[in-house]
């Protein structure tokens, strides 16, 4: 949805508060963007039905709001909004009430409202074969040389693309978590990665093997130094013109190796970054590893939600 107009300025104010409240939490880039953006519909919501200022503010208000979401009608696709995204509206709206209770705003009781269930979605998963097979096209330098793009810049890439592939299937990181690596996360003497900025701003230590450790020192002392263009930048990943590596330009590089395998089993199926995690969760389990172990590998709130790979591989084995 684009960005809402909202005039009164008391709205304006809280959500620009409440985006540095997020900030100075430390919650992940994402968040801090896309909260404060669902608090803004919230905002235009209220103007439409008069009421312009925090103070008139009430429960009933916020939950009037949440119901009229539930029957909007999807601009993009059609149908509803998903249950998804009524769920991330949730996560903004409680965080929302719980920033105007620890700033002294205001006190509103809780919300109590109720998790949309989500739709249970296929998941996707690469053989440990096919997971050599791209790992094997990020070794692929392209015959065509740009005059721009010189031949040791497609070699400086293709060691940032094991170091991508390391990160998301070797380490099983989530798609934000990657992007948000930064050097100094990584002990190289322990061969752990901090992840900072988990899931439900969960941190966690995640352990990466010999082989590993190689790609992902390959990149930093070898590759990443070409990419930072004198920015003294600590993140991790970066893109060609020294910025940090965003989700989207890291999931163009993970398409380019695809495409390089020539398989078609692989390009048949629907790959993304978070398809790197579910095929190290489930080779790991194939390989023995205690399902506890994986759950904390993951940086999982509860086994149920590791449980999952448990019944991909039962219904593998069936076929």
């Amino acid at each position: 949805m684009k960005k809402l107009p909202i005039k009164s300025q008391s709205f304006q104010y809280l959500e620009i508060a409440f985006k540095q409240w997020l900030d100075v939490l430390g919650y992940a880039s994402t968040s801090v963007y896309q909260m404060p953006n669902n608090i803004r519909e919230l905002f235009y919501y209220l103007e439409q039905n008069g009421i312009h200022h925090i103070a008139q503010l009430e429960t009933k208000h916020i939950k009037a709001y949440y119901n009229q979401l539930k029957t909007r009608p999807n601009s993009t696709r059609g149908g509803g909004l998903s249950n998804a995204y009524l769920n991330k509206h949730q996560q903004a709206l409680a965080k929302f009430t719980e920033y105007l209770l620890k700033t002294g705003k205001m006190t509103l009781p809780n919300l109590n409202l109720r998790k949309e269930h989500k739709q249970e979605k296929e998941i996707t998963t690469l053989s440990p074969e096919e997971i050599q097979e791209v790992y094997k096209a990020a070794n692929i330098i392209p015959e065509y040389t740009d005059r721009r793009k010189r031949t040791w810049l497609y070699e400086k890439i293709s060691i940032r693309d094991k170091a991508m592939l390391s990160v998301f299937y070797g380490c099983g990181l989530r798609r934000n978590e990657g992007v948000q690596l930064n050097i100094d996360d990584i002990n190289w003497d322990r061969k752990i990665i901090h992840v900072k900025k988990g899931k439900n701003y969960k941190e966690r230590l995640v352990p990466f093997n010999t082989t590993n450790k190689k790609y992902l020192q390959d990149y930093l002392y070898e590759s990443r130094p070409y990419f930072t263009k004198d920015n003294k930048t600590e993140s991790f990943f970066l893109s060609q013109s020294g910025k940090r590596m965003q989700g989207q330009s890291l999931m163009v590089r993970l398409k380019i190796l695809l495409q390089r395998t020539q398989n078609i089993h692989i390009k048949e199926k629907e790959i993304t970054l978070h398809t790197l995690r579910h095929s190290i969760a489930t080779h790991l389990m194939q390989a023995g590893m205690k399902i506890e172990n994986i759950s904390q590998f993951l940086g999982h709130s509860s086994l149920e939600s590791t449980q999952i790979y448990t019944h991909l591989i039962e219904e593998n084995e069936t076929f």
